[in-house]
């Protein structure tokens, strides 16, 4: 028998918004760790771990060495317009959520044990694949800050938006698009997060013509997106070339455990497949249900969102509602 499929038993620790307080988890047997992306900063996140816990405080200052500013001052003080730039929204939730990972692991190391898949909306790939020894800290820092970087330089090249469009079928979403989009504009699906909740991705002007057409045809709302432009869509090709240079010098090693793949929603542990997925991904789609799907088929009994927000602690609940998730850092 695996070390994954012993019982995890007695007490783990929980961030409920007011600090950390403990819930029993009775008969666990695989664990999933699901690490938030782009959206789900907000000023002063991981401040109170950082402040309760040395070892955080040490992160950070790594952190503040590789990237030759103060992240804790960004992710403590802001401003929000400051942190939600993807040059800095990007390494800022990168490294809180290691840090509300490492705090957690610090206080329950048996946890680790009983994980038996990672995965990381978008940016959150890179966090799993750390969190899963696919890469050092250092290494995946300096990455996401290149990745952060780059995007952020394609998107101030073309005025470029998300939108969130809730409550319509995937294929209403793309006949909309089909229907918005004119001679020379981008507008697609960016992100399939969950049942009723799209995110289409494109020129500005586009998404702006869709998100009152998708209201008139029953979409319950529609939101716009706190990121910098067309995430997911051939508007980041620009970013493309730096990444893969910067991937071509970073050792990949075998993950401890499976990481699922925002391009195929598929479990990857082979170094070589994994970076030319990391290239692929800043143009592709995110296919989150289905990832999470993949990992219940995988046998994940139990998750934990591993970073700022509730985000995914939501999708969850419309993708399955029957599998707990628990969050470890929510502020």
């Amino acid at each position: 028998m695996s070390p994954c499929q012993g019982i995890l038993k007695g007490a783990c620790l929980i961030d409920n918004g007011g600090g950390f307080r403990k819930r029993s988890l009775i008969n666990v047997t695989k664990i999933g760790f699901l690490f938030p992306g782009q959206g789900a900063q907000t000023v002063g996140m991981c401040r109170e771990l950082h402040d309760a816990d040395p070892s955080v405080r040490e992160l950070f200052a790594a952190a503040a060495q590789i990237l030759g500013y103060d992240l804790a001052d960004v992710c403590f003080q802001g401003p929000a317009e400051k942190l939600d730039s993807t040059v800095y929204s990007q390494p800022a939730l990168f490294v809180c959520s290691l840090a509300a990972l490492h705090h957690l692991k610090a206080n329950r190391p048996e946890i680790e044990s009983h994980c038996v898949a990672t995965a990381g909306l978008s940016l959150g790939e890179y966090t799993a694949l750390v969190a899963a020894g696919a890469m050092t800290f250092e290494d995946g820092l300096r990455l996401v800050h290149e990745r952060g970087s780059a995007m952020q330089a394609a998107a101030d090249a073309i005025p470029s938006a998300m939108v969130s469009v809730l409550g319509l079928e995937r294929a209403k979403v793309q006949e909309l698009c089909d229907q918005v989009r004119q001679p020379g504009e981008i507008l697609q699906i960016a992100n399939l997060l969950c049942p009723g909740n799209i995110v289409v991705s494109g020129h500005l002007a586009a998404c702006e013509r869709l998100a009152p057409m998708a209201e008139a045809a029953g979409a319950m709302r529609t939101v716009r997106l706190a990121v910098a432009g067309a995430f997911h869509t051939p508007i980041m090709q620009p970013a493309v070339e730096r990444l893969e240079r910067a991937l071509a010098q970073v050792p990949i090693t075998p993950p401890r455990v499976p990481v699922f793949s925002n391009v195929d929603a598929r479990p990857h542990v082979d170094p070589n497949e994994i970076r030319q997925l990391l290239v692929q991904q800043v143009c592709s789609p995110v296919q989150w249900e289905d990832g999470v799907l993949a990992m219940l088929g995988h046998g994940v009994e139990h998750f934990y969102e591993v970073g700022p927000g509730r985000v995914l602690r939501g999708l969850l609940k419309r993708i399955s509602r029957k599998i707990p998730c628990d969050g470890v850092l929510d502020v």
